[in-house]
């Protein structure tokens, strides 16, 4: 591969990474600019490849948020069990048949998020307090959800995280990204270790992109947790829409 083409997907990594580390959708910047500067490649190599990345990024912006942000420990171990089983699940049912009908539910259901988030000003600007076994069953329930959807079809599953633990949950955008950012890391855990079994990761070009996309979700969690609710909410309705534009696509005209 060209060096100009390695180059052009670490940069393109680094802002994958910031904004995953903000509100998630990095990959729906990564995976199609993969899946077009590395057009000779199998499409299971490529994602392979980029979930090295995503993985990487993903951990160095987890730990920013940990850093700021005090999460139960019990609570998250039991959320990232089920999501990483329900993942697990997913991209099982994944092997054995097609996610094509549900693209359309999907695509309906992030307009209603985008709307829902827009019009609602005060959403996720403040901390929301509620019983705890409530809460637990209720964030069992969305890890179990979206971490399938996760395995099973995946784009903007990271924004539906976010949006689920701030509407269903009561939390702000600030513990809501950095509860999605730990959830998301046990759904992509299980992808990584299948690639890395089957031997399809490029590591020459994995391993520079990691360190793109870590530095971006360094520069992304740190922006986030300085200027707050507000900046994290305006990013998440520009990955939203980015979301409903690349499903729009694979739904009415691809």
């Amino acid at each position: 591969m060209e060096l100009s083409t390695i180059i052009l997907l670490c940069l393109i990594a680094f802002l994958a990474g910031y904004v995953d580390a903000v509100v998630g959708g990095g990959g729906l910047i990564q995976v199609p600019a993969g899946l077009i500067l590395m057009p000779t490649q199998a499409v299971s190599t490529i994602i392979g490849t980029l979930k090295v990345p995503s993985f990487i990024g993903t951990c160095f912006a987890t730990y920013q948020y940990l850093q700021r942000v005090k999460i139960p420990l019990l609570r998250i171990l039991l959320f990232t069990s089920i999501a990483f089983i329900a993942a697990f699940s997913g991209s099982l049912l994944l092997t054995r048949m097609s996610n094509q009908f549900m693209k359309p539910v999907i695509f309906f259901v992030l307009l209603v998020m985008a709307i829902y988030t827009f019009t609602k000003k005060d959403l996720g600007q403040s901390l929301q307090k509620e019983d705890i076994k409530y809460a637990t069953l209720k964030g069992v329930m969305i890890c179990l959800f979206i971490g399938f959807y996760d395995g099973f079809i995946g784009p903007g599953a990271g924004s539906l995280f976010v949006l689920a633990f701030i509407s269903i949950l009561g939390y702000d955008f600030l513990h809501a990204s950095a509860h999605a950012k730990i959830v998301n890391l046990s759904t992509n855990l299980g992808s990584l270790i299948l690639f890395i079994g089957k031997g399809v990761i490029l590591w020459p070009v994995a391993i520079p992109m990691s360190i793109c996309n870590a530095t971006g979700g360094f520069f992304g969690s740190r922006m986030a947790l300085k200027k707050g609710n507000q900046f994290i909410r305006k990013i998440f309705l520009i990955v939203i829409v980015a979301t409903l534009l690349r499903l729009g696509y694979d739904v009415f005209l691809h």
